[in-house]
């Protein structure tokens, strides 16, 4: 497969439109020295479509611009260290990202952190704040311990729109518009890097149900499925000063007919999976019934050959690929 011939199909699917977020007129999203991109947060983060939608993106439109994105995500955690009386019936309390960050950030080393919390902390219950300052302490203290390793850039994310299914955005949905205004502030306040997710979410799941009033971004109000995924992947871009201005139907339609979305699409999540199971447990966790990963040395051998095919498929017309504003 030619890459030409992909550049063919992106002109046929008008309706994406990358304008200057590629090529060199693009500044890179980063510092310079960036290679490792490391993601915390819950089980909407270790579900990790939209981090496989956000390196996907990168590998395609900006070549000049290769990071390892690994993904610690960690289903149930929290920031605040709360738990509800009986969480999975009993089994096991939610976890306590304070207890493995410094295992993780020891051996990752990352050069920017993403970090996105709030969806469990406030428990599913009405807005209290005792649960609100056991948030925003945990917040601060997790920046304090983050930013102790060095890492070039801290970027805060609000947390997902949650979809009561009684309440609709009415329930607690309302705690998390608490939670995500105050990390918001702390841009004005602490300096933080804050990429908004929570109130695009909310305003185009407003603007689908006025057409279609059973839409759901995600079935359990929770957890996103793909369309959710890529509303968050397109909220980072745009943070990150990479114009991502079109849908994932687009995005996959434009991918699907040049080949990608059976290569590069499926390469990438393919070894995202192996590699957030394997840092998850090289790195240790607390959580019970999680997928015991490959070893770390097994997986970064997966990495360094899905690494050489995408090289290979990119470049197989000997020029890379063309930039989109051609």
């Amino acid at each position: 497969m030619k890459i030409t011939n992909c550049f063919a199909a992106f002109l046929i699917y008008g309706a994406v439109s990358f304008t200057a977020a590629v090529g060199s007129r693009a500044a890179a999203p980063f510092a310079d020295e960036t290679r490792t991109v490391l993601f915390l947060g819950n089980s909407i983060t270790y579900a990790g479509m939209y981090i496989a939608d956000l390196e996907t993106w990168f590998v395609i439109n900006r070549p000049d611009c290769r990071y390892r994105w690994i993904n610690a995500g960690l289903p149930s955690e929290t920031a605040s260290g709360l738990s509800e009386e009986g969480h999975a019936g009993g089994e096991f309390p939610r976890p306590d990202v304070h207890k493995r960050v410094d295992r993780v950030m020891e051996a990752v080393r990352p050069d920017v952190v993403f970090v996105c919390y709030g969806m469990n902390d406030g428990i599913y219950l009405p807005l209290d704040e005792g649960r609100f300052a056991a948030y925003r302490d945990g917040m601060v203290r997790l920046d304090s311990v983050l930013r102790a390793y060095g890492p070039s850039e801290v970027i805060y994310l609000t947390p997902p729109v949650h979809d009561d299914a009684l309440l609709g955005l009415d329930g607690y949905n309302a705690v998390l518009d608490v939670y995500s205004d105050w990390l918001l502030s702390q841009a004005v306040v602490a300096g933080w890097r804050v990429i908004d997710l929570h109130y695009p979410m909310k305003e185009y799941l407003i603007a689908r149900r006025r057409q279609d009033p059973d839409f759901r971004l995600a079935r359990d109000g929770v957890h996103p499925q793909e369309e959710g995924h890529w509303l968050m992947a397109r909220e980072i871009l745009g943070g990150l000063g990479q114009e991502a201005a079109f849908g994932k139907a687009d995005l996959m339609s434009a991918l699907q007919a040049c080949g990608y979305k059976e290569e590069v699409y499926r390469l990438v999540t393919e070894r995202q999976a192996v590699m957030k199971d394997a840092w998850l447990t090289h790195t240790g966790h607390d959580r019970p019934r999680m997928k015991t990963g490959v070893p770390l040395d097994e997986a970064e051998r997966f990495y360094a050959e899905t690494e050489a095919i995408l090289d290979e498929l990119l470049n197989s017309d000997g020029a890379g690929l063309p930039a989109m504003d051609r």
